[in-house]
């Protein structure tokens, strides 16, 4: 008896309490594209560290969720030629997530081409990674 009582309870609270989690790990990313434009690796280390052991999370469940400026995280980096982070940013996604289409549909090699940035060092290290 006691044992169905307890489940109901767990679930209730937990579905109650995800709404509230969602909107913290937004408040906790909401800073990361500064980080990334100002090139701060340690910065941008220690917010990662955060949002992994708060929440549990790492970079490939919520690089896809953040955008700056409608461009992607390393998309943000080649940009603002931000080299220590994008090449942080590049280490710490798996090598499948870099070669799959973002958003618009196109991969970051291509995106990089389009936009003229092939010869930069992180488009270098990009292509290294894959």
């Amino acid at each position: 008896m006691l044992k169905n009582v307890k489940y109901p309870l767990f679930l209730s609270l937990t579905l109650v309490a995800s709404p509230f989690a969602a909107a913290d790990v937004n408040q906790a990313l909401a800073n990361i594209c500064t980080i990334v434009q100002a090139d701060d690796k340690g910065e941008l280390r220690k917010k990662m560290r955060m949002v992994e052991s708060d929440y549990r999370m790492k970079l490939k469940d919520y690089y896809s969720g953040v955008s700056c400026s409608g461009n992607s995280l390393i998309r943000t980096a080649a940009l603002n030629n931000a080299i220590e982070t994008g090449t942080l940013l590049v280490k710490k996604m798996p090598r499948g997530d870099l070669s799959a289409p973002e958003a618009d549909g196109k991969t970051l090699q291509a995106w990089l081409t389009e936009q003229g940035l092939q010869d930069s060092p992180l488009a270098a290290v990009i292509n290294e990674r894959m």
